[in-house]
């Protein structure tokens, strides 16, 4: 079979099982475009900037497990990628991003569109191609998907050159197993590490398990709650765990860290165990590493062995697939229970909310979290949310309990604004049968916003809310606390987000009072079309708790209780 090296990118993807790609248009790319009209069976997903292709292909896989495709063209086009590779590589989301670049001849020549994509992606991706030959091409391609979905998952660029796109050969697909000298991505456990973590966790008065995204992505919620279980462990969630074990489970104390629950933090602090599961111990979760969990003994399963004893140090480190690892684990786990330690948590957690804004007479205000709990009290707490980030998406944590995995996906490590309208959209077309709310605030929003174009055009389903509070609200909150309130370039000016939205084409609703949260569900859902919800809140209100960056983790700035004054 001839094909050009178009139509084997084509061809390969297909065999990887590719059924959407994300992307533009352009010079350097459009033999793989004209290619595609030879394979229907690929959807294609017109976006408005690139950015958007990357974070829908993150989306994608984010909902679904499944590695997501970006295609841009060479200069700015691969640029345009490059913040969306960054969030995939901090998050490891698995995602493929492919790149026209100039014709080789013209390579190094400071050519039209030229730039050294590969060069500039090097920190960022899990590994990178320059295709140079045609004949490489199909390996490149099933070596990148192989890459990308193993291990501890990550995004692949491949660069290719306008004329290897042009070249014509005999197609041959690469088939048999993937074998990369020195890639080896561990597995199982040792009998010894098995015992020894089952000696500690038999030992512990006070153990915490500390559940991270690791769980998610290996699939793991059984095996974690099992464990949970039989010895009556109380676990905490990291940001990207949240949904890794049902949240209204009475062992699940909260999300932990910097906006983390006050009881969440403390029981970490107190602990004399921690298991640290699929994590992997970043400033935001650890504060004050000098005084994190001082008196504990620690047991860490990651898939990458790097990130053992890389932050925190450790007594039992396992480098392994945490899903297999537990599995490892159970059989000698003895049952076990901690009534006086699950005692002393749930003092903290009824402190935590006794300063709940949810219980505070609020007037006539709306609020960030009443809006957050509201859309999960009228979702049944079944959607899938997908956040920008700052206030909005720490309350999102804070206030809408996920029952499931990946039902909330989020920028956790690179804290990427405009993120969440895109990767919502990439979540739906993932999966269509599920409720998808974009929650968002009205500075991350006005990033990507043009992607509400490609939703209508793509006939995406996806229900937008935004928190609009006139602020660069998180960054507002730094300066109210540690800049003395000078509130420098914080104050938006933003359009009528709901005029807007009718530009589009988009049916649109305010909500002023809190008693609107409900008939805006109800709105949003009665249009099969995209929907935006403009939610018009305080403007100056806190996410608490707050640990500062680098205090310790029990130095929480927190809400006062009625009648206390601010700490």
């Amino acid at each position: 079979m001839m094909l050009t090296g178009a139509e084997i990118v084509m061809e390969c993807l297909l065999r990887e099982g590719v059924e959407i790609m994300f992307g533009y248009p352009g010079g350097a790319i459009l033999p793989t475009y004209d290619a595609m009209t030879k394979y229907p069976q690929i959807r294609h997903v017109l976006v408005r900037h690139e950015q958007g292709a990357a974070h829908m292909a993150d989306g994608y896989a984010r909902a679904t497990g499944k590695v997501g495709v970006a295609i841009a063209t060479s200069g700015p086009g691969a640029t345009n990628l490059v913040t969306g590779i960054g969030t995939a590589m901090m998050d490891s989301s698995p995602i493929v991003c492919i790149t026209g670049q100039v014709p080789r001849g013209a390579i190094g020549s400071d050519a039209f569109q030229e730039i050294d994509i590969t060069g500039i992606t090097l920190p960022i991706t899990k590994h990178n191609y320059l295709v140079g030959d045609v004949r490489e091409l199909a390996y490149v391609i099933k070596e990148a998907f192989y890459i990308a979905r193993t291990g501890r998952p990550g995004p692949v660029l491949i660069d290719i050159p306008k004329d290897v796109q042009n070249e014509k050969i005999e197609f041959e697909y690469p088939e048999g197993p993937v074998r990369l000298p020195g890639y080896r991505p561990p597995s199982m456990a040792s009998e010894e590490q098995i015992q020894a973590a089952l000696d500690l966790i038999h030992q512990a008065k006070r153990p915490i398990i500390l559940a991270g995204h690791g769980i998610v992505m290996a699939g793991a919620s059984q095996e974690l709650r099992e464990l949970a279980e039989r010895a009556q462990i109380p676990v905490a969630l990291t940001l990207l765990g949240k949904g890794a074990m049902s949240e209204q489970h009475p062992l699940v104390v909260g999300m932990m860290g910097m906006h983390g629950a006050a009881a969440c933090n403390y029981a970490i602090q107190e602990a004399d165990l921690l298991i640290a599961l699929g994590m992997r111990f970043d400033d935001r979760v650890t504060g004050n590493l000098k005084t994190y969990s001082p008196n504990s003994r620690k047991i860490h399963v990651d898939i990458d062995p790097s990130e053992i004893n890389k932050n925190v140090k450790v007594d039992v480190g396992i480098a392994g697939d945490v899903r297999t690892v537990l599995a490892q684990i159970l059989p000698g786990l003895q049952s076990m229970t901690h009534p006086e330690w699950i005692g002393r948590i749930r003092d903290w957690q009824e402190d935590g909310n006794e300063r709940d804004i949810l219980n505070y007479d609020t007037g006539d205000r709306l609020l960030g979290a009443q809006v957050i709990n509201d859309l999960w009290h009228y979702t049944g707490g079944d959607a899938i949310t997908v956040t920008d980030v700052g206030q909005h998406q720490m309350l999102e944590a804070q206030y809408y309990p996920h029952q499931r995995p990946a039902t909330m996906l989020t920028s956790g490590g690179l804290g990427t604004m405009g993120f969440g309208l895109p990767a919502a959209i990439g979540a739906k077309l993932g999966r269509p049968d599920e409720e998808v709310w974009a929650i968002v605030g009205d500075g991350g929003f006005q990033m990507t916003m043009a992607e509400l174009a490609t939703a209508m055009q793509e006939k995406v389903k996806v229900n937008i809310a935004i928190l609009n509070n006139a602020y660069l609200g998180m960054v507002r909150q730094w300066q109210e606390f540690f800049y003395e309130e000078r509130y420098q370039a914080t104050p938006m000016f933003n359009p009528d987000f709901v005029k807007l939205a009718e530009a589009f084409g988009i049916p649109a609703m305010r909500v002023t009072h809190r008693s609107q949260v409900e008939e805006s569900v109800r709105f949003a859902r009665s249009h099969e079309t995209t929907v935006l919800i403009e939610d018009a809140i305080e403007k100056e209100d806190i996410v608490y708790p707050m640990v500062p960056a680098g205090a310790d983790l029990h130095n929480m700035i927190r809400r006062p209780k009625p009648g206390e004054k601010q700490g």
